[in-house]
């Protein structure tokens, strides 16, 4: 079968031929749009137009569809959804190296309040439906900063909370180090396995991250901010991918790191970027 491409407009010694050898296709520019293919074979189906061909697939950098990627998290939605995840700015612990956990005594230091302040100009231009926060201070202060002048207010929600560390928190990470050897490493080293008074903090994450997603996808709309921690982050993340608390470490989020989650209409979820943090070098403003 032999298929050349004609043009009610002129091509400027443009054209493309196909043939059934075991050579690849010789394609030469397009200078139009206003192309079609036509088919030397005994079938009357219609010549086809380029437009056609790029809309009949939804192929966007070699990705054809995912359904069937991971385990759906909520079986059924609506609509499809787009959720952008972001750690908060810069806190006073952060900046100390202390071990913060759920405590709301650190707070969004003057760095943090740049970082949040960038984040809000590289996504100036996206519309969401809504913005989700944890109630935590650091977490509460990057999203006011990134959702003012939105119409929509903020949503807070339990389930985005940072994870309960107990004794661990407020303390250096030197000191724990010294104090607790033992609960430490094991924080540090075997996250998924640490575990206090009979509690397993990582693992627990797990399951506010089920519940945050879902709280999260049945919202109605398509487009969604999330503003949260690091560690539930990593566990909303890896729920997502389908991936247990034993890779809690397999994923590192920076202040004001942007990730971006596609779900299907069955819950699947589809990791299209992790940890973007241009906006934080540059005057970057994101179009996706």
């Amino acid at each position: 079968m032999n298929c050349t491409a004609l043009s009610t407009t002129p091509f400027l010694s443009s054209s493309i031929t196909i043939s059934d050898s075991r050579k690849s296709p010789k394609i030469l520019g397009f200078p139009c749009s206003n192309v079609r293919i036509t088919c030397s074979s005994a079938s009357p189906d219609p010549p086809i137009t380029i437009g056609e061909l790029e809309n009949s697939s939804p192929l966007t950098g070699g990705a054809y569809d995912f359904q069937r990627a991971t385990t759906s998290l909520t079986q059924k939605l609506s609509s499809p959804k787009k959720v952008t995840l972001v750690r908060h700015g810069l806190s006073s612990w952060n900046k100390e190296g202390r071990v913060q956990g759920s405590s709301n005594q650190s707070v969004l230091s003057e760095a943090g309040v740049a970082q949040a302040e960038r984040c809000r100009m590289a996504l100036a231009e996206m519309h969401f439906d809504q913005c989700f926060s944890s109630p935590i201070s650091r977490a509460k202060s990057t999203a006011e900063i990134l959702w003012e002048k939105r119409d929509q207010p903020l949503v807070f929600l339990d389930s985005l909370k940072e994870a309960h560390l107990f004794f661990l928190e407020g303390m250096r990470n030197v000191d724990a180090r010294k104090k607790y050897p033992k609960e430490f490493t094991m924080w540090r080293e075997d996250p998924s396995n640490f575990c206090v008074d009979g509690v397993y903090p990582v693992r627990k994450l797990w399951e506010t991250a089920r519940e945050a997603w879902m709280e999260i996808l049945f919202t109605p709309g398509e487009n969604f901010l999330v503003v949260t921690h690091k560690s539930i982050l990593r566990a909303l993340i890896c729920t997502a991918l389908g991936l247990g608390p034993e890779r809690f470490r397999a994923i590192d989020i920076n202040n004001g790191g942007l990730s971006v989650f596609s779900f299907n209409k069955q819950g699947e979820a589809m990791l299209q970027s992790l940890n973007m943090t241009a906006h934080m070098y540059s005057d970057h403003i994101f179009h996706y």
